[in-house]
């Protein structure tokens, strides 16, 4: 697991067979900012010898926090560190858990949303104004049936991109099923079982793991887990759990300060973020993250390093509060 303090990008523009070439790289360091620009100035030159020569690379590189696909270190602003832990901000300004070793499960009822609101209320949209147009036998039928039907989308695929839970019982269920099973065939397996607004989080006590453990993704498919959180698991090599409210929950819409949240920010963004940090600091304050319902399997498995993790994730997602969770 990767989450450096310092960052930095490297810039190198030249003219190569007849043509000027720029090209971007960031670079990453916990010495100091100059040994990140030095790092940035490496991976510049290095990608601009390959681009060279004619190999097919992006010439700048996306700047974004959170590399599942990537495989990038985690690109977020380092809020304390505990051992091996480490709490950051992630980019819509919730504080997160990284741990390299100590396995949270995630389960969403209903799968998040991937594509676009737009596309995902347009097609349904279509098909209705057809439809309507149709059984009308007018385009104004068609166009009235076409705008009700995006509007009805729109608003849910909102609440889809934003993992929104629907309230259906079967899917609650559904993952309940999931875990009882996983427990069934792994009765030598110790989990704490916590309630998130949009499903189940599970934190393993009785031992640690490597990420990248074919037994790890094995654990991920049966029980359900994110694409997107499995995937970013083994290219990081860490877990991850949030520790703080999602601000759209908690009645905060605007987003974090400067828009998007990467880290770091230039300094003379550093007051706007603070003052939105400090104002969603002071709303989450009354909003748990999870809430911890039961524990299940061999209760006496205990590992060290997953105990010591527990206790903090507990704390900081006041999940024994009783506070509703957001």
């Amino acid at each position: 697991m990767i989450v450096p303090q310092f960052w930095a990008e490297g810039r190198i523009q030249e003219r190569t067979a007849g043509k000027q070439l720029t090209v971007r790289r960031y670079g990453w360091s916990d010495e100091s900012p100059l040994a990140a620009q030095a790092h940035a100035d490496q991976r510049t030159r290095e990608a601009f010898e390959r681009i060279a020569q004619g190999e097919k690379l992006e010439r700048r590189e996306p700047k974004r926090a959170y590399n599942g696909a990537d495989g990038v270190p985690i690109r977020e602003e380092i809020v304390e560190r505990q051992g091996d832990t480490v709490v950051t901000r992630n980019t819509y300004g919730a504080r997160c858990l990284n741990t390299p070793d100590v396995l949270f499960v995630d389960i969403d009822f209903e799968e998040p949303l991937r594509t676009s609101v737009f596309l995902f209320a347009f097609m349904p949209a279509l098909i209705a104004g057809v439809v309507g147009g149709w059984a009308a036998k007018t385009w104004l039928g068609g166009l009235i049936a076409f705008f009700v039907v995006f509007a009805v989308a729109w608003v849910i695929g909102q609440r889809k991109k934003r993992g929104e839970p629907s309230g259906n019982p079967i899917l609650e269920k559904q993952a309940a099923e999931r875990i009882g099973r996983f427990m069934h065939q792994h009765p030598e397996w110790h989990l704490r079982v916590y309630r998130t607004p949009a499903g189940f989080r599970l934190l393993a006590m009785h031992d640690v793991f490597n990420p990248a453990d074919i037994g790890v993704a094995d654990c991920f498919h049966a029980l359900g887990v994110d694409k997107v959180y499995a995937r970013m698991c083994r290219n990081q090599n860490c877990f991850r759990a949030r520790l703080s409210a999602k601000p759209w929950r908690i009645g905060i819409d605007e987003h974090v300060r400067p828009r998007r949240g990467v880290w770091p920010v230039a300094p003379d963004r550093l007051a706007e973020r603070d003052a939105w940090i400090a104002r969603y600091e002071q709303v989450a304050d009354g909003h748990a993250a999870c809430q911890y319902l039961e524990s299940v399997g061999k209760l006496e498995n205990v590992h060290p390093s997953a105990k010591a993790v527990q206790e903090l994730h507990d704390e900081r997602t006041r999940a024994l509060s009783g506070l509703p969770i957001a």
